[in-house]
């Protein structure tokens, strides 16, 4: 009953406090693209507290320092929506890949476009794949760290992995390292529930993967380090328990 008491008056608060960031962020539209990706930050470090106070989710960063400076690809595990803000600040200049759709929203959208967010559109083919790639070298080119799910979508904790190719062709087209990201969030914030359950998420930053590598190579490495070191924090987190 508690959890389920917890669980709601988060998400309350959690939808209030993305509404107050939007309405805080229409000014930015007359700002530099930098200023809406530091309102993100914001609003990422307000839910992590959130998380913790109201929650009861605490959350823990491995691995910071493998972070190289500079332009670099983002490639995180995707088990619920908490890696789509407290990933946030911890880059210095963070720009997600993300279905054009989302940009349709009113306001949410208009500020993805403003802080020049990469759309992709899933259904496009290699047209969209093309585009997509081409937009993703001018903000790499801007020193950004470009942000994938490499499975498109969230997958439930110890749900086989489904890795699509478009973060593969991007590694090859942009010549940049790529960081993978492990973690464990599906634990604490199951995919299509309202239920937040206490504990400490951990995301663990890997070691990057150098540019250079063939397709096949580069897909095989990037799944098999994900894959292991994500499978190690979902045991750790049921040992603990």
């Amino acid at each position: 009953m508690i959890i389920l008491l917890r669980s709601l008056a988060f998400n309350a608060l959690f939808y209030l406090n993305t509404l107050l960031f939007l309405i805080a962020a229409l000014p930015t539209f007359f700002m530099p693209y930098r200023a809406i990706v530091e309102v993100a930050k914001s609003w990422g470090r307000v839910n992590l507290v959130l998380l913790r106070v109201v929650a009861g989710i605490k959350y823990e960063v491995r691995g910071l320092d493998k972070l190289p400076p500079g332009p670099l690809i983002v490639a995180s595990k995707h088990q619920s929506a908490w890696e789509t803000f407290a990933l946030l600040p911890l880059l210095d200049n963070p720009v997600f890949i993300l279905k054009r759709e989302l940009q349709w929203i009113p306001v949410f959208g208009w500020l993805t476009i403003k802080g020049r967010m990469v759309p992709v559109d899933r259904g496009g083919g290699s047209q969209a794949l093309a585009a997509m790639i081409e937009r993703a070298r001018a903000e790499l080119a801007d020193n950004r760290q470009l942000i994938i799910f490499p499975e498109g979508t969230r997958r439930p904790a110890g749900a086989e992995p489904r890795y699509k190719i478009g973060v593969a062709h991007l590694y090859m087209a942009e010549g940049v390292p790529c960081v993978p990201i492990a973690l464990n969030s599906g634990l604490f914030w199951p995919r299509r529930s309202f239920r937040r359950y206490p504990g400490t998420i951990v995301a663990e930053i890997l070691d990057p993967i150098p540019p250079g590598l063939g397709k096949p190579e580069f897909a095989a490495r990037l799944q098999q380090e994900i894959e292991t070191a994500t499978d190690r924090l979902v045991s750790e987190t049921g040992t603990a328990s």
